[in-house]
């Protein structure tokens, strides 16, 4: 984990300060990579040190070590999301959660072309895990020939689903959890009171953008609180149970990788538990919950869980059976006598 509570640099962006580093290096250096693979659990920071990258390869202050100024109108632009030279894919209109090869094509075409007003003309590509190979391979073109103006960010939680084409070609950054005490100090600054800042930062899981959204929307940590009982109560179910459970859970698929990412947490912490580590959990707020469910669990059983349910993520991203990978999952679960 990022454990620098005080940030070393003035990019807006907290925790993840080596990368900022390396990417600020690259710049000065003039070594600017045509691609740049984010890579992160969801809500840790790599679309906000994405966008603060562009920011800072257009912005238009004299100074470079000023850059990103934050206050010319290359940054506003980019900030408030109307940069003429920052690309954003269409979404599937069809609500469907897959990148589509019409919309990659679609960016791909439109980055060939000149900047109307920037240096670069940069495309982000948020989830790109959820681009099809097909529409992956509408990529390659772009990442083999690239113009000299073109950038390409691409997002994703892993770089499992990446094809290997685009990974060697692309400059890859691994985002950690930020550490706790970074955390605490951005919700401090952002008007937290001191119980609330520290709850939230221990809860997050190492995401600020998760802690973020929780101290702007308080009723999250009730959802969350649901969604924990949830898998308390599967955990008590037969499998007439977790069957139905699966069947319900399997309509709606981004509300399942949601619940998915959370409940991989809970796992996390029983593995610290069971393993006897004597590190702080994480979900401070089910700590009882969980010493309980340590006595009944083993080492290995915690694992395996935790296991499952990380593969199960990871074939959310593919045309797998939701519903039959889930009754999977169900049946990894422990407490199945």
């Amino acid at each position: 984990m990022d454990t620098q509570a005080t940030q070393t640099h003035h990019w807006p962006v907290w925790g993840h300060d080596w990368a900022v580093a390396h990417l600020r290096k690259s710049i000065g250096h003039a070594r600017v990579r045509h691609a740049y693979l984010f890579a992160g659990a969801e809500s840790v920071g790599k679309t906000t040190l994405a966008r603060a990258f562009a920011m800072t390869l257009n912005c238009t202050h004299p100074d470079e070590a000023v850059r990103p100024c934050g206050a010319c109108r290359s940054c506003r632009k980019t900030t408030s999301g109307n940069h003429p030279d920052l690309l954003l894919p269409h979404t599937d209109p069809s609500g469907s959660s897959s990148l589509k090869i019409e919309a990659v094509r679609e960016i791909a075409g439109q980055i060939a072309l000149k900047p109307f007003e920037a240096r670069y003309r940069i495309a982000l590509f948020d989830h790109f895990e959820r681009a099809q190979p097909r529409a992956q391979d509408a990529l390659l073109k772009t990442l083999e020939e690239p113009p000299p103006h073109a950038l390409l960010f691409l997002l994703t939680p892993s770089s499992e689903p990446i094809l290997p084409t685009i990974i060697s070609r692309s400059q890859v950054i691994h985002l950690r959890p930020v550490a706790v005490e970074t955390i605490t100090a951005l919700l401090l600054e952002r008007g937290a009171d001191a119980d609330t800042a520290a709850l939230l930062a221990h809860l997050s899981a190492g995401r600020p953008g998760w802690a973020l959204r929780a101290l702007a929307e308080p009723d999250m940590l009730a959802r969350r609180s649901e969604a924990l009982a949830v898998l308390e109560q599967l955990l008590a179910a037969n499998h007439i149970g977790r069957f139905k459970a699966a069947e319900d859970l399997s309509r709606d698929k981004a509300a399942l990788i949601s619940l998915l990412e959370l409940w991989q947490t809970y796992w996390r912490d029983l593995v610290l538990l069971t393993t006897g580590s004597g590190l702080t959990v994480s979900n401070l707020d089910r700590a009882d919950q969980l010493e309980q469910l340590a006595e009944r669990v083993s080492e290995e059983e915690a694992l395996a869980a935790l296991r499952a349910t990380q593969q199960l993520l990871r074939l959310l991203n593919t045309n797998a059976n939701v519903r039959l990978a889930l009754e999977v999952l169900m049946l990894d679960y422990p407490g199945l006598a």
